[in-house]
């Protein structure tokens, strides 16, 4: 059973968790989870079949576009130095502007796949949160206050407890965002405020989302949300 005293803010509600729920250990609690209750993960299952929180990348066959992205960034890179030792610095000036916008167009790519688990979770859309993650590997969710879970099943079914006890949509404002992106990988890091339906106050999570590029189009792969106190 799972004791949830307001993961937004709010009433006590109790849910079941089915067998297959992998949160396993025999208390987990935190304060100030998406406002100013607290949340409580009770079962008592074994701590053993907690699985730690990992990501691991499966090789995938990219498609050609993906592949020359990666290219012409790599490329690039190699040119820009060879005109540097070269003391070519035109010609380096011209390179340097092309990994410019090449990097600010997969910053954009990444910030609007953010934009779209936001909406999601704001409207409360599960069809389209389903469709954001990755189903590659192991995708981790860290929800404020609770230990990891792994798994894209195990992940999805613990978003379809936050769709069960909640009224959408939701009041999310994110503030402080950053967005960096390293060939296929690419994180934003930002402060989430939640405010939930007959709630008068806002949780606030400092949140990472890491996302992973898959056949040209980027999917989330870690959520990681830990609550602040404000």
């Amino acid at each position: 059973m799972v004791e949830i005293t307001s993961l937004f803010g709010g009433s006590m509600r109790l849910l079941h968790l089915p067998k297959s729920y992998p949160i396993h250990c025999n208390m987990v609690s935190a304060s100030n989870t998406f406002g100013s209750g607290h949340l409580k993960l009770q079962n008592n299952e074994p701590c053993s079949r907690f699985r730690p929180c990992r990501v691991k990348r499966e090789d995938n066959n990219q498609t050609a576009d993906v592949e020359s992205i990666s290219v012409d960034e790599n490329t690039l890179k190699q040119d820009l130095e060879t005109a540097i030792q070269e003391e070519n610095y035109v010609e380096a000036a011209k390179i340097r502007d092309k990994l410019k916008e090449l990097q600010e167009d997969n910053n954009a790519s990444v910030l609007s796949a953010n934009s779209r688990f936001y909406q999601s979770f704001r409207i409360g859309d599960l069809a389209a949160m389903q469709s954001l993650w990755s189903k590659s590997g192991n995708p981790c969710c860290v929800h404020p206050g609770a230990k990891g879970i792994t798994g894209y099943d195990y992940v999805m079914e613990s978003w379809e407890f936050v769709w069960m006890n909640y009224e959408f949509p939701l009041q999310i404002e994110l503030k402080d965002i950053e967005v960096h992106v390293r060939g296929e990988v690419g994180y934003v890091t930002c402060m989430e405020f939640v405010k939930t339906k007959g709630s008068s106050s806002w949780g606030a999570q400092f949140v990472s989302n890491v996302f992973e590029r898959i056949d040209g189009q980027w999917f989330i792969c870690i959520h990681h949300a830990s609550p602040v106190d404000i």
